[in-house]
């Protein structure tokens, strides 16, 4: 991969233009997305290496994109460790067993990496048809949700607008949250560990909802585990750290050691660049709000991020956060367009 802009960004090495990849890009905007999803349940097509790897392609195919990313989701780790997980249309994600004590936390298991080879398959399957197409040399990217964006979904019983219930339980029961968040962590570094051997060229720890945190519990329920998983992660591919609320946490981020920071829309990119130590490059931040404009704004505004990073070494184009679904599709390949144009 050493001819990939993706890998040569990811190193904070010289790139002629920045390489594009965009949050959730193989989901529910694609009219081909769903020709799948229509067949299958969602988690039907993530344990299915075949249709995973169909899910993984499509941008690939069809919007040129510079890097893939594994079709799975977070919260397999947390189905793997005995959450009852389900997706409901309209709904999301629901664990029917939320944990709310010290009790359910010891119920939970670590030694699940059995339980996750299906991931390991579909890479598999990924990099085979990816290895077909020549000299294009098209990274794939493995994942896993941060620790305490995985506990939010176990001991919220699925998505919160408020966190409550994760936070008391942090407040009241730190004994049993801290537990928890190692345990999630042990699976984590064992999980992407599998990904790294099992073939990806690269790494993201998703933290989803960390911008829920106050600055002291960041560091002590989020920071501290993220830094314990990279710490202990077979380094031989470029490891990527993302939370909403990157933009307030890029500095304690950098104290982990990932090779690039994923910034979220609320700040200036070049400003959080220039504070991170040397060698650590930076992902972003496109609100994805944008790609509802029109085309001329979306180009304005791609091309202010650019133009802001020019002269920087270690940039990957991105957005602040996921596609939303009803994002039409003919403007996210327009925006993927206007990137791969660009030439510093």
């Amino acid at each position: 991969m050493k001819n990939s802009l993706f890998i040569k960004a990811a190193l904070s090495q010289e790139t002629e233009r920045p390489p594009v990849w965009m949050m959730r890009q193989a989901g529910r905007f694609m009219p081909e997305y769903w020709e799948i999803k229509n067949k299958y349940s969602f988690l039907e097509m993530c344990k299915t290496p075949e249709i995973a790897a169909d899910v993984t392609m499509l941008p690939v195919d069809l919007l040129g994109i510079d890097a893939a990313i594994l079709f799975s989701d977070i919260l397999v780790t947390g189905e793997a460790m005995g959450g009852q997980l389900s997706f409901e249309q309209g709904v999301g994600p629901r664990f029917a067993n939320p944990v709310q004590n010290l009790k359910d936390v010891e119920a939970l298991e670590v030694d699940v990496l059995d339980r996750l080879q299906y991931v390991a398959d579909a890479i598999r399957v990924i990099q085979s048809r990816l290895s077909k197409l020549g000299d294009q040399q098209i990274p794939l990217i493995g994942f896993a949700g941060a620790p305490f964006t995985v506990m939010s979904y176990l001991v919220e019983g699925g998505s919160s607008k408020d966190f409550k219930k994760t936070k008391l339980f942090m407040f009241n029961q730190p004994e049993a949250a801290h537990k928890l968040l190692q345990k999630i962590a042990d699976v984590t570094v064992d999980y992407l560990n599998m990904q790294i051997a099992a073939g990806v060229n690269a790494v993201q720890i998703f933290d989803s909802w960390a911008l829920a945190l106050s600055w002291d519990d960041y560091r002590e329920f989020s920071h501290q585990y993220i830094q314990n998983i990279i710490s202990r992660l077979n380094r031989t591919v470029p490891v990527i750290s993302f939370c909403k609320g990157s933009s307030v946490f890029a500095p304690i981020m950098a104290e982990a050691k990932p090779d690039v920071v994923s910034v979220d829309w609320n700040a200036d990119i070049r400003n959080i660049k220039s504070k991170l130590p040397q060698g650590i490059a930076v992902q972003g931040n496109l609100d994805p709000f944008v790609l509802y404009a029109d085309k001329a704004v979306i180009k304005d505004r791609i091309l202010r991020i650019i133009e802001r990073m020019r002269g920087e070494k270690g940039f990957i184009f991105n957005l602040g956060h996921g596609i939303m679904p009803d994002i039409p599709f003919d403007n996210v390949k327009y925006a993927v367009e206007v990137i791969k144009e660009f030439r510093y």
